[in-house]
């Protein structure tokens, strides 16, 4: 559902932006996890909602996790030549195409979320944008790849760590769960319970993704491993070591699902996303 609802999200090649067309789709449609949408959609049928009413907040954010992965590969960032086990986007359209096919998808994501959530609750579709725009700017993934950025070579403390990740990575899961719980009509207590989930989820991907970057290989990953220590990045494994890394995510899963208990069998499928995420290899 997700994939055929993301190919419309973007026009087929054709006329004067052919290219940047062409660049957009290239990476937006390349596959991976679909993570963050499914999320949304898991979310919003946990509450008892439709999952017609999250599919438009699961293309727009994918459109905006793309639009990260796009500008994250860039040269001026962490200079990755692979995504998806493929060249990276910048590698086949160059710099400034990569540049301007992230930056639209970053804008069209918000046109998607208000064209396909009509119908819905003007007041919860305007609190998702809202809430959307903070997890994608500076209050959210922006700053944690600011504060990544500045952070490399420095040691931080563990809780430094959390915080940058909270931004970086959380924020958009968080956004993704509350916005498709939000958009199925979910009461007070259910947020509460979810935003719980969406904190601990988010935290036990980060940490799992950088045990990866430790002990992946670039054919199973798709993309380059162990570049976070030669950039000197502050990691878990770095802070922690390798062994209590991996407890730390295992915690963090069965704090997600203790998160889950007030709910029945809807949120089954969040349920075993948050051991997916911990027991994951790529």
């Amino acid at each position: 559902m997700v994939e055929a609802a993301l190919a419309q999200c973007v026009p087929e090649p054709a006329g004067a932006a052919a290219r940047l067309n062409e660049a957009m789709r290239y990476s937006l449609l390349d596959g991976g996890k679909r993570l963050r949408p499914i999320l949304a959609i898991a979310a919003c049928e946990a509450v008892g909602g439709r999952v017609e009413a999250a599919l438009g907040l699961a293309c727009a954010i994918e459109m905006i996790h793309t639009y990260s992965l796009i500008h994250d590969d860039l040269p001026c960032m962490d200079d990755d030549d692979f995504r998806r086990g493929r060249p990276s986007n910048h590698k086949v359209y160059g710099d400034a195409i990569a540049t301007l096919a992230g930056d639209a998808l970053l804008t069209d994501a918000f046109k998607v979320l208000v064209r396909m959530s009509a119908g819905g609750s003007p007041p919860a579709i305007l609190e998702t944008i809202s809430e959307l725009a903070g997890a994608a700017g500076s209050a959210g993934m922006v700053g944690g790849q600011t504060i990544d950025l500045m952070s490399e070579g420095k040691d931080l403390a563990i809780e430094q760590l959390e915080e940058l990740h909270s931004k970086k990575t959380g924020a958009l899961f968080a956004a993704a769960i509350r916005g498709g719980a939000r958009l199925g009509g979910a009461a007070a207590l259910q947020m509460e319970s979810l935003d719980a989930y969406a904190r601990l989820l988010g935290l036990a991907f980060q940490v799992v993704d950088d045990l990866l970057d430790v002990e992946g290989s670039q054919e199973a990953m798709g993309k380059q491993v162990r570049k976070d220590e030669a950039r000197g990045k502050a990691t878990y494994p770095a802070i922690l070591g390798v062994e209590r890394s991996r407890e730390m995510a295992r915690e963090l899963q069965r704090g997600a699902h203790r998160a889950l208990e007030g709910f029945g069998a809807d949120a089954e499928p969040l349920r075993r996303i948050a051991t997916f995420v911990v027991e994951r290899k790529l």
